[in-house]
């Protein structure tokens, strides 16, 4: 038997066990683990300066690195974050009635844990804290597969919390970490369909085409964040730049920052050179259609299927358009259903935006870095799902879990 067939029966027989565990319990071993991953922060940034300097000598790109590199303060902000995780509900449990049908048997439905999740992801070592502490809570054994830009990092991080589940007296194997980024190793993972119950990948439009394609298990997909902010005709001013200064600048290599401008022509000679000035000042490169480049001084024009890129940089596409239609209309092609954003004073546009947008977040007036399960109240999240089932934007704990019927009766027969 293969050590992937052996790993991934061992997680699959750990969440039965987990299963069972009280929320009170699982609190507990979560706080633990965010006070061991601060006792522990100089041997996981000692990890991590060994995948930083690989990183250096294989010339990876800004966003990768900006992804992969470890701070005292993001150690704390996973930390944080799991403590976070800690002081939510827990859905695991929980029951809704759904009547009695005219048999007079009772129908309830009990959410329960999906039992294990894969996690497939690049160069992003917190995604091993968040996505153990997301699982765990929401009763599911994880197996990592990390890539190899972010191995030393991701080892350091789970032996820490594998340390935590010993001193519970819990299988490690809740959480496992397959310690070689073999690619062959990845496709013996995707085999496992009755060990393993989703693949979640979080990475670049290549490995969630790679697992997509190869998996035999259910797999959230999340090609890629071509998020638009669209500047309506009666936006305010004020509000359309600084949404779009931090959209695009914060923190410009992450899936939630805005790849495409949109701007109503009524507002475009007022708005657009206060824009073009800001972005010039922030070092933002502009690709735009011929009738938003007199706005700026040294535009890639692009022609109309050229828009849609990920930039993942100080980069950002801007067309003008002549209404509401046609700015859903250019969503609707080049968008990737992760967030849209309008930003108007008119209730009815924001109204129409909200409802007939397809994406999984839909924001009028706030910023794209929103589009987070931390900022929208989920504690963290796993994931985001630009496809719909079994979910939809942002993955938190409830994604994390399912629903059985419970069918109570009292001799009933169907006739």
């Amino acid at each position: 038997m293969s050590q992937i067939i052996q790993l991934a029966q061992a997680a699959k027989a750990a969440s039965r066990q987990l299963a069972c565990l009280d929320s009170t319990r699982k609190n507990q071993v979560l706080n633990a683990m965010s006070t061991a991953l601060m006792a522990e922060q100089q041997a996981i940034l000692s990890a991590n300066r060994q995948d930083l300097q690989a990183a250096d000598q294989n010339g990876v790109s800004a966003a990768m690195r900006d992804r992969l590199a470890l701070t005292p303060a993001r150690i704390e902000a996973m930390a944080t974050g799991i403590d976070t995780i800690a002081a939510l509900a827990d859905p695991v449990g929980e029951k809704r009635a759904l009547g009695v049908p005219p048999s007079g048997i009772s129908v309830r439905k009990l959410r329960v844990p999906l039992g294990v999740i894969c996690m497939i992801y690049e160069a992003r070592p917190n995604v091993t804290a968040d996505a153990s502490a997301l699982c765990f809570k929401a009763g599911n054994a994880v197996i990592l597969r990390g890539g190899k830009e972010a191995l030393h990092s991701s080892l350091a991080i789970a032996a820490v919390l594998q340390r935590v589940l010993r001193q519970f007296d819990l299988p490690e194997a809740l959480i496992s970490v397959i310690p070689h980024p073999q690619r062959s190793l990845m496709l013996q993972l995707l085999q496992q369909r009755d060990s393993i119950d989703l693949v979640i990948p979080r990475g670049g439009e290549g490995l969630i085409n790679f697992v997509t394609d190869n998996s035999k298990i259910p797999v959230i997909q999340h090609f890629k964040g071509v998020c638009h902010l669209y500047v309506d005709s009666s936006a305010d001013v004020e509000k359309a730049l600084d949404l779009l200064l931090n959209g695009k600048t914060q923190r410009p290599g992450v899936c939630n920052a805005l790849e495409g401008l949109l701007v109503h022509q009524d507002i475009a000679p007022v708005w657009l050179p206060i824009a073009a000035q800001a972005m010039a000042d922030s070092g933002v490169k502009i690709h735009c259609d011929a009738a938003s480049a007199g706005y700026f001084k040294t535009p890639h024009l692009l022609q109309d299927e050229d828009f849609g890129q990920e930039y993942l940089g100080l980069e950002i596409a801007v067309k003008q358009v002549d209404s509401l239609n046609a700015a859903m209309a250019h969503i609707d092609r080049f968008g990737s259903h992760h967030t849209e954003v309008i930003c108007t004073e008119d209730a009815q546009a924001a109204r129409q935006f909200q409802q007939r947008v397809d994406a999984g977040v839909v924001m009028v007036n706030a910023s794209s870095r929103f589009s987070d399960g931390a900022e929208l109240g989920l504690g963290a999240e796993i994931g985001i799902a630009t496809s719909k089932l079994h979910a939809y934007g942002p993955m938190g704990l409830e994604a994390l879990t399912t629903e059985k019927y419970l069918v109570n009766g009292n001799g009933q027969i169907r006739a």
